[in-house]
């Protein structure tokens, strides 16, 4: 277990990362391949070991394909006869986007209308973390994270909003570097305006 010290007190926490030690071997030499290609000695002392490392950085990023969202969902689904908006918003996203493999990051904030069943809050989170943590494009991870909640929950609606800062438009090609993209999918009753509307106005204000 490490260790670290905050503010004069002992803080302890545990990161498991669990790599297939073949697939990491196999990803390092193709890294090292890149770095070489890009005119870099991958010999020198800085790099020894970066093949390696972003080996197990990408494996990390990407763990969302070996996790099952809806079964996160199911493992703590409850019967409750609450039939109001449910929100949890500001939920952080980190992705990859899959056209140049540069990161695109923002919120997400999601909102669903039960319909005989809830899930614990910590679970919506999860499951876009789970979504984000794939090679993706925002429109489909909002489209996702929608679907997977409405076929799994069957609620009476679902709603996702995504905004986002995209990498690949900041470091390379136009270059904007305070454009953001809104990505958003309703299903159900947030399909009717008033619902719609109501679920944006919760999402934009600042009650906490």
């Amino acid at each position: 277990m490490d260790k670290v010290v905050m503010d004069n007190e002992e803080e302890f926490y545990r990161k498991d990362e669990i790599f297939n030690e073949e697939r990491t071997n196999k990803l390092a030499q193709h890294y090292k391949e890149i770095i070489s290609l890009l005119s870099e000695d991958t010999e020198r002392e800085g790099l020894l070991k970066t093949p390696v490392r972003v080996a197990k950085a990408m494996q990390f990023i990407t763990q969302g394909y070996h996790q099952n969202p809806e079964e996160i969902l199911r493992s703590a689904m409850f019967k409750e006869d609450y039939r109001q908006m449910v929100i949890v918003k500001d939920i952080e996203v980190y992705s990859m986007c899959e056209h140049h493999l540069m990161p695109f990051f923002g919120r997400a904030h999601v909102g669903y209308i039960p319909n005989g069943y809830i899930t614990g809050l910590s679970k919506i989170a999860r499951v876009v973390e789970s979504y984000a943590r794939r090679l993706q494009v925002q429109e489909r991870l909002t489209y996702e994270i929608k679907n997977c909640i409405q076929k799994t929950l069957n609620p009476l609606g679902v709603a996702v909003v995504i905004e986002a800062q995209h990498m690949c438009m900041m470091l390379r090609g136009v270059q904007k570097q305070n454009s953001v993209t809104t990505t958003s999918d309703f299903s159900g009753a947030f399909e009717k305006l008033a619902t719609r509307e109501e679920f944006i106005r919760l999402i934009s204000s600042k009650l906490h």
